[in-house]
C-alpha cells in the first residue's frame, strides 16, 4: 500500500514539474521548507496539541523502498534531512504522534533536492570589469550562480550555461570565483573556488586637434599600468597606421591630413606585459583655412564667398572694425554679414570649423562701407523766399545729394561736394528735406527726413466792420499755411488781441473815439507768426455821452445837459415813453425837448455820432411830466348842504384834491377816486372851483374851473291851514323875499300844485278832497334848472267834516326826505 501511494505521489510530482505540494487531513498540521541543497532538505512545523513526538519520512519517488526516517521529540519543531540524492524528488511526510504512538495528524509535501555541485574548469579576464568562468554541465541544473568575492564584498550573477561572465568588477583586482547549480528545488553548495584577476582598465583619452595636421591625446594614469600603447589610422583605411608606446600620459601625432577623420586605439599593459582593455576614439583633424576669399557690399550687408576646404563642417566670417566685430556662421561656401556700420572700414576673414576645432583665419580682406547719412542738418531761411540747407561732412563721403519735396508734390534736388545747398521757397509751404552721401560703395542709408514749414502768407482782402461802438469784426481771405490768426489792435499803449482759426475775428472792448492800427498775423504751429504783414487803420465810434442834468424849462419843455468828450460829434437826445419819441440835436453839450405831453413818463438818453460811427446810448435818466388836469368836471348838489363833484381821469394822476371856496367858507376833499362829496355847502352861494392832480411821485398840477353857485335855500316853517269850504292854505317863511316858490301836495286822491307870485310866502289850494293824507313840499324856483327835490317833506292828514274839509293834523316829516 505504501508502494502504491509512493508511485501515485511520484506521478503527481512529475506532472507538476516537481513543484512543492502539501497534503493535510484538515487537521491544521503542516510543514514548510526553509532551505534546500544538493543533499539536504530543511523543514519546520508548528507545535501540535497533544503530540509527544514527531516523525518525518523522505521517500525517493523514483526508487521503490528507498526512504529516510527520522524521529524528533515534542520540543523539536524543525529538522534537516541529510544524505539525500542530488536532483531527486522526495515525498516528505510529517506525523504528529501522541505518547501512545497514535498518529494525531499528518501532512505531506513533494520537494526536489538541488543539482550536484559544479566543478570550475577555468576562470579568466578579458575585460577589466569582468571574469569569464567555464565548467562542466550538471544534470538537472536549469541555471548557475557565479560569485566573485573580493574580501568582504562579492558580486553574484545567474547564467544559463557555461561559459558565464561576472561583470561589474574592479580592474586589476584578484577575485575568488565559485559556482552553484540551480533547479526548481534550490541551489547547490558552492563549488571549490578558483582565483582570477581582472585585466587593466583602458586609458580614457582626451583628444583634440590643436592644428589642422596634428592630434593631441592625454589620459589619466591607469592603476597597475606599466606602459601604454596608442595607434592612429585614417578611418577610411587610407594611409598607414601610426603606433606609439609610451609610459607617459600624453602624446601628439603630427604631419596628419587636415580635416580628416582618424581612428585612435589605446590600451595599458601591466608589468608582465599583459594588455588591458582598449579604448577606441574617432577624431578629426581641424580643417585648413579656406582659400580664394571674395567680399562684396550689397544693400547694407557684406557678402563673402570662398572655396570649400576639406573636412570643414561650418565656417565663420568675421568682419572687424576697431573694437566692433560682426560674425556670420554658415555651412555653405558663402555668407551674408548684415548690419554693417556705415562710413567704416572692415577687415574680413574666414575661419573653417569641424568637430575637432577651427582653422587659422584667412588673411584679412579690407572693405569700405557706404557713407553714413549726413547729420547735424540745419534748415533756415537766410532771406525771404530762400532756404539754406547745411550739414556736417561724412567720413568716406565723396559727394552729396539734397532732395527737397514740397507738400504739393513738387520735388527738386541739389548735387554738391560741399556741405550746403540753396533752394527757393514760398510762404505757407511745408518742405520735406533729406540729404544723402555717396561713395564707390553706394548711397548712404536714409537719414532723418526733416520738414521745414515756411511762415504762413499774410492775409489778404482785409475788411473791418463795426458791429457796435466798441466792437469791430475783421474778416480776410484764408491763406496757405495758417493754422491760427492773431488779430492785433493797437492804440498808444493799449493792445487788444484776438486769436482764432477762422479767417475772421471780433475785437471788442475797444476804446471809443480812438484810432487803432489793426494787424492780422498768420500763425502756424511749425513756424510761428508771419510778422511782415502790414497794418490797417480803423477809428472807433465816439464815446457815449454822460447826461449830467435834466431840468424843466416850462410846462412841456425840458432842457438836457451832458458831458462831451468827443471831437467832431453830433449828439442826439431822445425821450422815449409810451406817448412816443421826442428828439433834440446839438453839437454842443445841451439841447431842449419841447411839447412833451403831461402825465407821461420818459427815459431820456443821448448818443454821439461821427463819421466813424455811432456811440452806445448813454445811461438813461428817468423823466416824469406833471399829471394832466381832468378835462371834464361836474358839480351836482345832493342836498342843501352837500354837493357831489365828479371829473374825468387825469393822465398820470393818482390823487386828487378838490376845493370849493367862497367868502362864507371853504369845502375840500382828497381822494383816489374821480368823484367826491363836499359838505358844509352854503345854499345860495357862489363858489370858486379848483382841483389838484397829484402823481404817484408827488408831482402836482393845479387845475382851475368855472365858478359854481349853490342852489337857493329851502323855505322853513311850512304849515297847512284849513280855509272855508274845501280849500287849504300852505304857509312858509321865505329865505329870500325875491324868490319864487312852488308848492306840491301829493295824496292818494290827487296831486296839487300852486305857485304864488314873487315875494309871497303862502299859497292856496281850493277844492282839495278831504279824508286823505298829503305830503307837502315847498321848494324855491330858479331859472337854471328843475325845481329842487331835496327840500323837506311834511305829512298832514286832512279830515272831513261832512263833505267839507275838517281838521288838518300834522303827522311829521316823510321818511323819504333827503337828509
Amino acid at each position: 500500500m505504501c508502494g502504491a501511494k509512493s508511485k501515485s505521489l511520484a506521478f503527481t510530482g512529475l506532472l507538476l514539474n516537481c513543484l512543492e505540494m502539501i497534503f493535510s487531513a484538515n487537521t491544521g498540521f503542516s510543514v514548510s521548507l526553509y532551505d534546500v541543497t544538493s543533499q539536504s532538505i530543511s523543514l519546520r512545523w508548528p507545535k501540535f496539541s497533544g503530540a509527544s513526538s514527531y516523525r518525518v519520512t523522505a521517500t525517493d519517488v523514483n526508487t521503490v523502498g528507498h526512504s529516510l526516517l527520522a524521529h524528533f521529540s515534542d520540543v523539536t519543531l524543525k529538522a534537516t534531512l541529510t544524505s539525500l540524492i542530488p536532483n531527486t524528488v522526495y515525498a516528505i511526510q510529517a506525523e504528529a504522534i501522541d505518547k501512545n504512538g497514535i498518529i494525531l495528524a499528518e501532512t505531506q509535501i513533494m520537494q526536489s533536492t538541488a543539482p550536484d555541485i559544479p566543478v570550475i574548469d577555468q576562470a579568466y579576464s578579458k575585460l577589466s570589469n569582468s571574469i569569464t568562468v567555464e565548467w562542466r554541465a550538471v544534470p538537472g541544473a536549469t541555471s548557475y550562480m557565479l560569485t566573485a568575492q573580493d574580501g568582504d564584498s562579492f558580486i553574484e550573477t545567474v547564467v544559463k550555461n557555461s561559459p558565464g561572465t561576472v561583470t561589474g568588477l574592479k580592474p586589476a583586482t584578484l577575485y575568488r570565483i565559485t559556482i552553484r547549480s540551480i533547479n526548481s528545488g534550490g541551489k547547490s553548495q558552492p563549488s571549490p573556488f578558483r582565483k582570477a584577476k581582472t585585466v587593466l582598465a583602458a586609458p580614457i583619452l582626451s583628444v583634440s586637434s590643436p592644428s589642422c595636421d596634428s592630434i593631441a591625446l592625454s589620459w589619466k594614469a591607469v592603476y597597475m599600468a606599466a606602459g601604454f600603447s596608442v595607434s592612429l589610422m585614417r578611418s577610411d583605411g587610407l594611409g598607414r597606421m601610426l603606433r606609439e608606446n609610451t609610459t607617459n600620459t600624453s602624446l601628439i601625432f603630427t604631419n596628419l591630413d587636415p580635416g580628416t577623420l582618424y581612428t585612435i586605439k589605446a590600451y595599458a599593459w601591466n608589468a608582465n606585459g599583459m594588455p588591458g582593455d582598449d579604448f577606441t576614439y574617432n577624431q578629426k583633424t581641424s580643417p585648413n583655412a579656406p582659400a580664394d576669399v571674395k567680399v562684396a557690399f550689397n544693400s547694407g550687408a557684406l557678402r563673402v564667398s570662398w572655396m570649400p576646404t576639406e573636412g570643414a563642417l561650418t565656417y565663420t566670417v568675421t568682419a572687424s572694425s576697431g573694437l566692433l566685430k560682426l560674425k556670420c556662421n554658415t555651412s555653405s561656401s558663402s555668407c551674408m554679414v548684415p548690419s554693417l556700420q556705415c562710413s567704416s572700414e572692415y577687415y574680413v576673414s574666414v575661419t573653417a570649423y569641424n568637430d575637432a576645432g577651427s582653422s587659422k583665419p584667412t588673411d584679412a580682406v579690407s572693405l569700405k562701407t557706404i557713407p553714413c547719412a549726413p547729420v547735424n542738418i540745419s534748415i533756415e531761411e537766410d532771406e525771404l523766399g530762400h532756404l539754406l540747407v547745411s550739414w556736417s561732412s561724412v567720413s568716406f563721403g565723396h559727394y552729396y545729394v539734397v532732395f527737397v519735396k514740397s507738400d504739393d508734390g513738387l520735388e527738386v534736388h541739389c548735387n554738391t561736394s560741399y556741405t550746403q545747398c540753396h533752394f527757393q521757397s514760398d510762404c505757407g509751404f511745408t518742405y520735406f528735406i533729406s540729404v544723402f552721401a555717396y561713395n564707390k560703395a553706394g548711397q548712404s542709408p536714409l537719414g532723418d527726413v526733416f520738414n521745414y514749414t515756411t511762415a504762413p502768407c499774410c492775409p489778404s482782402d482785409f475788411r473791418a466792420v463795426f458791429v457796435s461802438s466798441d466792437t469791430v469784426r475783421v474778416t480776410w481771405a484764408p491763406v496757405r499755411g495758417a493754422d491760427l490768426y492773431e488779430t492785433r489792435a493797437a492804440a498808444w499803449s493799449t493792445v487788444v488781441l484776438c486769436n482764432d482759426t477762422a479767417p475772421a475775428c471780433t475785437l471788442s472792448a475797444l476804446q471809443c473815439n480812438t484810432r487803432y492800427h489793426i494787424t492780422v498775423h498768420s500763425f502756424s504751429e511749425a513756424r510761428g507768426s508771419n510778422t511782415s504783414c502790414a497794418p490797417t487803420h480803423v477809428a472807433t465810434a465816439p464815446c457815449s455821452p454822460e447826461i449830467k442834468n435834466v431840468s424843466k424849462e416850462g410846462l412841456s419843455v425840458i432842457s438836457v445837459q451832458w458831458q462831451s468828450n468827443n471831437e467832431d460829434a453830433t449828439y442826439v437826445v431822445t425821450a422815449r415813453g409810451e406817448a412816443g419819441l421826442w428828439h433834440c440835436t446839438s453839437t454842443g453839450s445841451s439841447c431842449t425837448l419841447t411839447d412833451l405831453p403831461c402825465g407821461s413818463a420818459f427815459s431820456v438818453s443821448a448818443i454821439a455820432r461821427s463819421p466813424a460811427g455811432q456811440s452806445l446810448p448813454s445811461y438813461s435818466v428817468p423823466l416824469e411830466m406833471a399829471p394832466c388836469c381832468p378835462n371834464d368836471l361836474i358839480l351836482t348838489q345832493v342836498t342843501q348842504s352837500v354837493t357831489n363833484i365828479s371829473w374825468s381821469a387825469g393822465k398820470g394822476a393818482q390823487t386828487y384834491v378838490t376845493t370849493l371856496e367862497s367868502p362864507k367858507g371853504q369845502a375840500k376833499c382828497r381822494t383816489l377816486q374821480n368823484y367826491c362829496l363836499l359838505g358844509c355847502i352854503t345854499c345860495g352861494t357862489n363858489y370858486t372851483v379848483s382841483l389838484k392832480a397829484i402823481s404817484e411821485t408827488g408831482l402836482t398840477s393845479s387845475c382851475t374851473y368855472q365858478g359854481y353857485s349853490s342852489s337857493a335855500c329851502c323855505p322853513s316853517g311850512v304849515k297847512l291851514y284849513r280855509l272855508n269850504n274845501n280849500g287849504i292854505r300852505v304857509f312858509w317863511r321865505a329865505s329870500d323875499e325875491t324868490m319864487n316858490y312852488s308848492t306840491d301836495l301829493h295824496g292818494s286822491k290827487g296831486n296839487f300844485t300852486c305857485t304864488p307870485s314873487a315875494g309871497r310866502s303862502h299859497c292856496d289850494i281850493t277844492e282839495i278832497p278831504c279824508g286823505d293824507v298829503y305830503t307837502v313840499v315847498v321848494a324855491p324856483l330858479t331859472d337854471k334848472g328843475p325845481k329842487l327835490t331835496f327840500c323837506p317833506k311834511k305829512i298832514y292828514s286832512v279830515t272831513c267834516s261832512g263833505s267839507s274839509v275838517g281838521m288838518v293834523i300834522y303827522r311829521g316829516k316823510s321818511n323819504a326826505e333827503h337828509i
